[in-house]
């Protein structure tokens, strides 16, 4: 019998959403999606990013966008495409409730350290820390 918390959890859409990141070509266009937030990408620079052929690029963009990972918005000629930060954010939250936060089995400080940016003595992030 599952629980009343498993209940409200829709793990077929946490799934689908994994099952979208889970391939290295789409997990790599969120990367840089994500760099280039909130501005976005075109898909050229995209393609030009990646190395990879328009029909290959368009294809992972429409599975994100089908997950509702990234979103779309037409410029002119040009497709603009912009990471999904609401739907990551879900998927964090889904993942790391149960590990942080009810069984402790990850402290949460060393889940969200790898998101504070490392400075140089500058103050400006090295290049090893950007990519």
């Amino acid at each position: 019998m599952a629980s009343r918390v498993e209940e409200t959890v829709d793990f077929v859409k946490f799934a689908d959403t994994l099952a979208a990141l889970g391939a290295e070509p789409r997990l790599r266009i969120v990367y840089h999606l994500l760099r280039a937030h909130p501005n976005g990408m075109v898909a050229g620079e995209l393609q030009t990013e990646l190395g990879m052929q328009p029909s290959a690029v368009s294809h992972h963009l429409e599975k994100l966008k089908h997950e509702d990972l990234v979103h779309v918005q037409r410029q002119g000629t040009f497709l603009r495409y912009t990471a999904n930060p609401e739907v990551l954010q879900e998927l964090l939250s889904f993942l790391f409730s149960q590990c942080c936060a009810n069984s402790g089995a990850v402290k949460a400080e060393s889940v969200f350290q790898p998101c504070q940016a490392k400075a140089t003595p500058s103050g400006r992030q090295s290049r090893k820390d950007r990519k």
